[in-house]
C-alpha cells in the first residue's frame, strides 16, 4: 500500500498542475484575443458623426486648467484609460464659447463645475471674458455644482442659475501666501545653507535663512495677492449684484451668516443670494431637461460636450494661407530638451526657429506661463526671439497666471508685451544656493581631508565649508547674471538699468501694476494679443497655428490609438491590473531622479520665483 501511494499522490498532483496550466494559458490567450478585438474595434472607420440642429453646450472642466497639456507617453494613456482628467486646456474651452455665441445651433451653457480644481484667476478672467461675449448673445447659461470652491464659483457667477445641492457649500475663503521656514531645523542638523542672491525682495530663499516672513516679502507679497483678491471680489460682486463688500463679509462673518440659518451652509449661501437653486441631482436633471429639452437615449438633458462641439467647428472652417504662429511656454524654465509641461531651452529654441522658417507664419504669439528657472536657458530663449525679430517677423508676448523672474526674462524680445491683470510678474532677480554637511558629517565622527593643486580644488564638495574665495566668487557670479537681467529689461523698455532696478530687487507685480510701471505695453488676454500679432502683420484673415513638438510615427499612433480607445468603455477594467500597479510604481520611483538631472544650469544660478504660485 505505501509503495503506491507515492505514485498516486504525484499523478494526482501533476493532473492539477497541467489543469492550472492550461487555465492560465487559456486565461492569457482569451485576454490578448480580446485586447486584438477591442484594438479592431478602434480602428475601424465609424460613421461620421451628425452637429445637433439645436442643442445646449456642456462644458465640464477636470483637474486644472492650463495653457498646455503636461507631455503624457501614449502608451500611458492607453493604460490608464479609466484615469479622471487632470488638467483642462483653457483656450479650447475659450474657442468653443466664442463659437458657440455665434452659433444659432446652440441654445445655452451648461457648466458642470463639479471637477475642476483650479487654475488661476488669470485664465478663470481669459474664460470669464468668453462667457461674458455668450451672454450678450442673449444666450442663457446654467451651473451646476454639488459646492463650489472659490475657482469653482468665480466661473458660476456668470450664470443665470446656480443650482447647488441642498448639502453643499460656497466655500470661499480668500487669497493667501504661506511656506513652511527652515532655518531652527537646518540648525539643529547643522546643515549650512549658503545662499547668494540680489535684491531685498527676492525671497525665494528665505525659507532656509529664517523662521519667518521678513518684512519686505509681507510687504510685497501682500500688495499682489490684495490686488488680485480685490480682482475677485469686485467681479463676483458685480455678477451676482451683490453689495460692495459682500463677498468679505461672507467670509468675515461667516459664523454670524451660518447661526441665522441653524448652521447649514447651503442655506446660507442662498439666503445671501449666492445660489439660485438648492436642488438634488434628481431636480437638478429635472430643471434643465425642461428648459433645455431631453435626451431619450440618454435619459437626460440635451447637451454636446464642448470637445465634440469644438471638433465640428473645426471641421466646418476653412483654412486660411496666412497663420499666426502660437507657441505655449509653460512650466519650470531648464536646460536643454524637455517634454512638454517643462519649458527646455533647446526645446523652445528649436520651436521658434520652426516658427521663423514657416514660410507661412507671418506673425508669432508666445504664450508664457513660468514663474522661470534656469537663467541660461532663459537666455538661450530670449536670444532665438531677437534672431526672428530681425528677421521681420512681430514677436508678442501673451503673459499667463504668471511670467516672473526667468518667465520675464524670456519675455524682453518682443515687439509688444500683454499681461492680464491678474498676471503675476516681475520678481527681477537671481539667486544661488549651496548646501554643505561639514558640521553634520563631524558630529558622526567623519572629517574631510585631502591636498588640491589650487585654492577652488574640491571648494565645491558639500563634505567641506564654503571657502571665502568660493562664496566670493559665486556672489560675484549672481551680481554679474543682475546686472545682465536689468540690462536686458532696460534695452527692452527703452529706460535705463538704474530705473529697473527701482521697481526690480525680486519685487512681485500684478499685470494692472506692471501695466502702470511700464514692465508690460497692453492689459489683455490670448485672444487679444493673437488679434494684435495679426495686426502688426496687416492680416484681416488668419489661422491660428499652434507650433509645437513633433511626436515620432509611433508616439503619433500610438496616441490616436489612445483617443480610439477611450471610447472602448470594456478595455477600462485592464487598468486596474496587478501589472500596471507595479508599472506605475516604478515610475513614480524614478520621478526624482528626473526631475534632478533636468534641474542643471552651468552656473547654478537660477532667475526663479518660487513664491509666484497663481491663487
Amino acid at each position: 500500500m505505501s509503495s503506491t501511494n507515492p505514485g498516486l499522490i504525484r499523478r494526482v498532483l501533476s493532473g492539477l498542475w497541467r489543469l492550472l496550466t492550461w487555465i492560465r494559458t487559456s486565461l492569457a490567450n482569451l485576454v490578448f484575443l480580446v485586447l486584438i478585438l477591442v484594438l479592431v474595434v478602434a480602428l475601424l472607420p465609424k460613421d461620421a458623426a451628425q452637429m445637433p440642429d439645436k442643442t445646449a453646450l456642456r462644458i465640464a472642466p477636470g483637474g486644472y486648467l492650463v495653457d498646455q497639456y503636461s507631455y503624457v507617453d501614449p502608451l500611458s494613456q492607453i493604460l490608464e484609460q479609466d484615469q479622471e482628467r487632470t488638467e483642462t486646456r483653457v483656450r479650447d474651452i475659450v474657442d468653443a464659447i466664442n463659437a458657440a455665441s455665434q452659433d444659432e445651433r446652440i441654445t445655452s451653457i451648461v457648466l458642470d463645475l463639479n471637477y475642476l480644481i483650479g487654475g488661476g484667476l488669470s485664465k478663470l478672467q481669459e474664460i470669464s471674458h468668453a462667457l461674458d461675449a455668450f451672454k450678450q448673445s442673449g444666450k442663457p447659461i446654467y451651473a451646476i455644482s454639488d459646492a463650489y470652491s472659490q475657482e469653482q464659483y468665480y466661473l458660476a457667477s456668470h450664470s443665470d442659475h446656480i443650482m447647488m445641492h441642498p448639502m453643499g457649500a460656497v466655500i470661499l475663503t480668500g487669497y493667501g501666501s504661506y511656506r513652511n521656514y527652515f532655518k531652527s531645523a537646518l540648525d539643529k542638523l547643522s546643515l549650512n545653507m549658503h545662499v547668494f542672491r540680489v535684491g531685498e525682495y527676492k525671497d525665494a530663499v528665505e525659507p532656509y535663512l529664517r523662521d519667518q516672513m521678513s518684512d519686505a516679502s509681507r510687504e510685497h507679497n501682500s500688495q499682489w495677492l490684495n490686488e488680485l483678491w480685490s480682482e475677485y471680489t469686485q467681479y463676483v460682486e458685480q455678477q451676482r449684484e451683490l453689495n460692495v463688500g459682500g463677498v468679505n463679509d461672507y467670509i468675515n462673518n461667516l459664523d454670524t451668516h451660518l447661526a441665522k440659518q441653524d448652521g447649514n451652509p447651503a442655506a446660507t449661501a442662498k439666503a445671501l443670494n449666492l445660489v439660485d437653486h438648492l436642488f438634488s441631482h434628481h431636480q437638478q436633471r429635472e430643471f434643465l431637461v425642461d428648459k433645455l429639452g431631453k435626451d431619450e437615449e440618454l435619459d437626460d438633458y440635451k447637451a454636446l460636450e464642448y470637445e465634440d462641439y469644438l471638433a465640428f467647428v473645426q471641421q466646418e472652417k476653412l483654412p486660411e494661407a496666412d497663420k499666426v504662429g502660437l507657441i505655449v511656454a509653460k512650466g519650470v524654465i531648464l536646460d536643454g530638451e524637455q517634454p512638454e509641461g517643462s519649458i527646455g531651452g533647446d526645446t523652445l529654441a528649436q520651436l521658434i526657429r520652426d516658427a521663423r522658417d514657416n514660410d507661412d507664419i507671418r506673425a508669432l504669439v508666445m504664450r508664457v506661463d513660468s514663474g522661470g528657472g534656469s537663467a541660461f536657458a532663459s537666455e538661450i530663449i530670449r536670444q532665438e526671439m531677437e534672431l526672428t525679430r530681425q528677421k521681420g517677423i512681430p514677436i508678442l508676448i501673451s503673459m499667463g497666471s504668471v511670467a516672473a523672474s526667468g518667465g520675464y526674462w524670456i519675455s524682453m524680445s518682443a515687439d509688444e508685451v500683454w499681461a492680464t491683470p491678474s498676471t503675476i510678474t516681475g520678481s527681477i532677480g537671481v539667486f544661488s544656493a549651496f548646501p554643505t554637511i561639514e558640521n553634520s558629517l563631524e558630529k558622526m565622527g567623519i572629517s574631510t581631508d585631502g591636498v588640491g593643486t589650487t585654492e577652488l580644488a574640491g571648494a565645491l564638495r558639500m563634505d567641506r565649508p564654503l571657502s571665502p574665495l568660493a562664496k566670493d566668487i559665486l556672489q560675484q557670479s549672481v551680481n554679474s547674471i543682475y546686472q545682465q537681467f536689468l540690462d536686458i529689461v532696460a534695452t527692452s523698455r527703452q529706460t535705463t538699468s538704474a530705473r529697473i532696478h527701482e521697481v526690480a530687487q525680486g519685487r512681485v507685480w500684478t499685470g494692472r501694476a506692471a501695466k502702470d510701471l511700464d514692465l508690460v505695453d497692453h492689459l489683455g488676454d490670448l485672444n487679444d494679443t493673437i488679434a494684435a500679432a495679426a495686426q502688426l502683420a496687416e492680416l484681416d484673415n488668419y489661422d491660428v497655428f499652434e507650433v509645437k513638438k513633433q511626436l515620432s510615427p509611433s508616439e503619433m499612433f500610438a496616441k490616436q490609438l489612445a483617443g480610439e480607445l477611450a471610447q472602448v468603455s470594456h478595455f477600462a477594467s485592464l487598468s486596474s491590473s496587478p501589472l500596471l500597479d507595479m508599472l506605475k510604481s516604478a515610475e513614480s520611483q524614478f520621478q526624482p531622479l528626473i526631475k534632478l538631472l533636468n534641474s542643471g544650469d552651468p552656473r547654478s544660478v537660477y532667475a526663479q520665483c518660487l513664491e509666484c504660485v497663481a491663487p
